[in-house]
């Protein structure tokens, strides 16, 4: 035992003073180079791919999804709000009503078909998708039943046009706001992942940098050589390597927070939109219950106060014509209701009905449809804005992983080449 005890203390001892040596130094300064190189390369490559990819997921998957989301909701609010209408013209109701509630129906399936893959990837959207699957075939089963009696002049049918609203109001739309919830955070979260800063591998860059230098230094001191090319190479490539990421990355953030401005500004001008068709809805609902709707006369007003707040919180955050616009026919809308009221209060239901479904220019349906028609212009612009900018991020990640990963291994290339060079000076 005491033969081995010495074996090993001669060991260490020869290890230890190799690594005192100067040759041994410089291969320990070479290891912890590649070392470094490699790991810098490995982190930041890998947090790229996790940008990229997030933005990936926002360009294919959320942001598609938020929009079918939104037309889900949409589609639905409209179709009660149409449905209402055509029931007020009285027997066969007009074509153009007619149609414009069949097209709401067939969106909202298609949209909700979309997005039923969500199911997968959300498994708190089972119960809200499976009520709009269920419900959606009762509630057209109750918008014929009563479109079918107010032809033959039942007064049964408004029963069941609000049986149908009911559903609507209850079940259907609350389900479909849940969607869109879900899928507008979706959009928020994916936003947050793509456009934070990667300072952990700035920081390991900045490193990376530090310790070249601290190499380049020791080896002046040792040598007497000012330069060393291998390690010049590996600090200029080290250096190109963290400006590109840093200026990807700028960009990126830069994109990032123009996405999410465009992103809320959908979402107000979505919600403006879905409360200017409960609205109308609701104002429609009331000349249909026939001198006991006050209950449809509050929940406009509530509408009403909320799309105000809405379109005064988009109007700050965009001015552009559309939402400038949006709020001026609001206004209008606003000064018919008032009309429509004062009609149907007194007793003159038929002027009502005409004030509230009139296309004259201070009808009620013609400020709601200039409305509805300005909201949708101004949404989709921003929606292409907000698909631009999500466009614009990922082109500025794009070549940054391979070129990271190859300016990592010719780095720890040069390092080493550059270090062996004096390392043969011992030999």
């Amino acid at each position: 035992m005491l033969v081995e005890a010495r074996r090993n203390r001669g060991a260490l001892r020869r290890v230890t003073g190799l690594a005192r040596s100067t040759p041994g130094r410089l291969s320990l300064w070479a290891l912890l180079l590649v070392v470094t190189s490699l790991l810098v390369g490995a982190v930041t490559a890998t947090s790229v791919q996790r940008r990229s990819t997030a933005l990936e997921a926002l360009a294919d998957g959320s942001e598609p999804l938020a929009f079918a989301a939104q037309e889900v909701y949409r589609a639905m609010a409209d179709a009660d709000a149409t449905a209402s209408s055509a029931f007020l013209s009285g027997g066969v109701e007009s074509a153009a009503l007619r149609g414009r509630y069949e097209a709401d129906v067939a969106k909202a399936a298609a949209a909700l078909s979309a997005a039923t893959s969500e199911i997968t990837r959300s498994p708190e959207l089972t119960e809200a998708l499976s009520t709009l699957s269920g419900q959606l075939p009762v509630y057209t089963g109750l918008v014929e039943t009563a479109r079918a009696h107010n032809r033959q002049g039942n007064p049964v049918g408004a029963a069941y046009l609000r049986e149908a609203s009911a559903l609507m109001q209850t079940r259907l739309l609350p389900a479909a706001r849940a969607l869109y919830e879900v899928e507008t955070w979706t959009v928020v979260r994916d936003l947050e992942d793509a456009g934070s800063l990667p300072w952990l591998e700035l920081l390991l860059g900045v490193l990376a940098l530090v310790a070249l230098v601290a190499a380049q230094r020791y080896l002046t001191r040792r040598t007497n050589r000012v330069l060393n090319p291998g390690l010049l190479v590996a600090t200029a490539l080290t250096a190109i390597s963290l400006l590109w990421v840093l200026a990807a990355s700028v960009l990126v953030v830069y994109n990032a927070s123009a996405s999410k401005n465009e992103a809320t500004l959908v979402d107000l001008l979505a919600r403006a939109r879905i409360a200017t068709l409960t609205a109308r809805g609701d104002e429609t609902l009331a000349l249909v219950a026939r001198g006991s709707g006050e209950t449809y006369e509050a929940e406009y007003v509530e509408a009403d106060r909320v799309l105000e707040d809405l379109l005064g919180r988009a109007r700050v955050v965009d001015g552009t014509p559309p939402v400038v616009e949006a709020v001026r026919h609001h206004a209008r809308w606003q000064q018919a209701h008032r009309e429509v009221r004062e009609a149907d209060d007194a007793g003159d239901f038929t002027a009502a009905v005409g004030l509230a479904l009139g296309q004259d220019a201070q009808g009620a349906a013609t400020a709601f449809d200039a409305l509805d028609a300005e909201l949708v212009e101004a949404i989709g612009a921003a929606r292409a804005e907000l698909t631009d900018a999500i466009g614009r991020a990922r082109a500025a990640l794009g070549g940054v992983v391979p070129a990271v990963v190859v300016l990592a291994l010719l780095a720890a290339a040069a390092s080493v080449s550059g270090l062996w060079q004096r390392l043969k000076e011992y030999r």
